[in-house]
């Protein structure tokens, strides 16, 4: 299991919101791609970028800033936000990005999900983001009726490289992460699952190291990392000794 920094960027900044709200951020860095470098130099394996208005806006919108961190990283970063089409994702690889991450359309167009895999294999990674375990989608702004677990499994045998699966209630509330709904995700598929959503210290890393049994690879942390109530190169020592 991993720890996966995120940099959420919103106007070209590094912010985190409360339970994805666009109106309830936090600013922390006004250097994207200086934050990309601290995670990195702190031992951070893969680094996790979202542009928020591209998930509002249904395309990319941050997109000069999310280059500057790929160029300045030696890490691979994964990108999400705004991504609807083959032309953006072939875009994105051309960048250099190493793995793009379909949120929207994997609900909408389950399709392009499948066409990617085929063309970028290992590449692709499912966003699912739910309230109560019900999918939300454009940015958080709508719930569909579709379950977490439901979406998951259209996508078993096509090649997604992990499903990155966020519990929007706990998202940046420091309440620790959804261990049942996570495990549950995580048993139902053979897809690895990475944890998002609410992680606020070491304890909460402890608490998901025993999911790393039913298929959970990874788990994606902001908040508690800008805040400075989780320590990466601790988080990291710890996943290494276990």
């Amino acid at each position: 299991m991993i720890v996966i920094p995120a940099i959420d960027i919103k106007n070209g900044k590094c912010v985190r919101l409360l339970q994805g709200r666009m109106d309830a951020e936090t600013v922390f860095s006004d250097d994207p791609a200086a934050m990309g470098r601290r995670w990195e130099n702190d031992g951070a394996a893969l680094i996790h970028v979202v542009d928020l208005d591209g998930a509002v806006g249904k395309r990319p919108v941050n997109l000069d800033t999310v280059r500057k961190i790929i160029d300045q990283v030696n890490v691979p970063v994964q990108v999400g936000g705004g991504i609807r089409d083959m032309e953006t994702i072939r875009m994105y690889m051309e960048q250099g990005v190493s793995r793009v991450i379909i949120g929207t359309e994997a609900i909408k167009n389950p399709d392009l999900v499948k066409t990617a895999c085929r063309e970028f294999p290992g590449q692709i990674v499912v966003g699912i983001d739910a309230k109560n375990g019900k999918v939300a989608i454009e940015g958080w702004t709508r719930t569909t009726e579709v379950t977490a677990v439901d979406l998951a499994k259209q996508f078993e045998d096509c090649g997604v490289a992990a499903i990155n699966f966020t519990d929007i209630a706990r998202d940046g509330m420091r309440t620790g992460p959804n261990l049942a709904e996570t495990e549950k995700l995580a048993l139902a598929i053979s897809i690895p699952v990475v944890a998002s959503g609410g992680v606020s210290s070491i304890e909460d890393i402890k608490n998901l190291l025993p999911l790393e049994a039913a298929g959970v690879i990874g788990v994606i942390t902001g908040r508690a990392l800008y805040d400075g109530s989780l320590d990466l190169k601790a988080a990291i020592a710890i996943l290494k000794n276990a």
